[in-house]
């Protein structure tokens, strides 16, 4: 087994009487990086979470961790934060999370050390003797996020970790992530938040109806759904080439504003330099760019 994966699924299928959750799903999740785990409601992920912190276990198929097979003494390798939030609402933030971080195997003293240092970096010192009731949604995820990470797990699962925060707190909480990735931590990361996906993750599955659609590194998935789309500007000097262009390729959303012109050019020959050289012959390029698309624009294209 590949010893540059931290996590690998093998051919996992799992059914709930009649509903089938995941068929025949395998999957490898490289170290050090964030693995975006997409999909609609309902498609699989959830299911895929619960069974790598052993709630619930696969059918068929084997899951190892580190090249070893998935075992309840890993629990204490893996963080997990889910949507739907875990903590006690009565009782106080500072008691709970040092029985928490008690349950992940730290001793009192190195809970309350570890603890001191997380509530201070994220500003929220004062909390520790307040019940979680009295406390905003988004402060309570940052408690529940803390909780995640303090016992320094080799894989960290985070889903919808953006939920309740306002964008400030996002931004903090992203940062966070970040940094535990460039400090040696594997992160599953699952959101609908594609502009999230853009920016954090390093590779992505896209799970649809209980199978994988998609699944590979971000930038090769996202080339993977080009449709030879160029955004042109340039300064018109020859309309005869220009309109030799326009009969050879398919042109969108041409305007022009104090004798620039600007267009979409369709090119499905996959040739960059032909569509370039013929451009140079219209006049003075001023911007010549592919059009690469969005994760939304693939998350709904893979939907499809």
């Amino acid at each position: 087994m590949d010893n540059n994966n931290l996590l690998v699924a093998q051919n996992i299928s799992k059914s709930f009487g009649s509903k089938v959750a995941l068929n025949d799903f395998s999957l490898s999740i490289p170290k050090g990086t964030i693995y975006g785990l997409l999909g609609p409601n309902g498609a699989g992920k959830t299911t895929f979470i619960r069974i790598i912190n052993q709630i619930t276990m696969p059918d068929t198929g084997k899951v190892f961790l580190n090249g070893e097979p998935l075992h309840p003494k890993h629990i204490s390798k893996i963080g997990y934060m889910p949507e739907e939030r875990g903590l006690y609402k009565n009782m106080k933030v500072g008691e709970q999370v040092v029985y928490l971080a008690q349950l992940k195997g730290l001793s009192h003293a190195e809970a309350v050390k570890k603890l001191k240092f997380w509530f201070d970096k994220l500003d929220i010192g004062d909390w520790w003797n307040k019940k979680l009731s009295e406390l905003s949604k988004g402060m309570g995820q940052k408690i529940q996020f803390i909780v995640t990470v303090l016992h320094e797990p080799e894989l960290l699962i985070f889903d919808e970790p953006f939920s309740g925060f306002d964008p400030v707190n996002a931004n903090l909480i992203r940062d966070e992530i970040i940094e535990l990735k460039d400090k040696g931590a594997t992160i599953i990361f699952s959101t609908h938040r594609m502009e999230s996906v853009e920016e954090m993750c390093d590779h992505v599955a896209l799970i649809n109806k209980s199978n994988k659609v998609l699944d590979g590194p971000i930038r090769e998935i996202r080339n993977q759904f080009k449709e030879g789309k160029f955004k042109v500007e340039l300064e018109i000097n020859n309309q005869l080439a220009m309109d030799s262009l326009s009969n050879s390729y398919e042109i969108r959303d041409l305007q022009t504003h104090h004798g620039m012109t600007s267009f979409y050019v369709l090119s499905h020959d996959h040739n960059n330099n032909n569509l370039l050289n013929q451009l140079t012959q219209v006049g003075n390029v001023r911007e010549f760019a592919e059009e690469i698309p969005t994760m939304n624009d693939v998350f709904i294209n893979a939907v499809k």
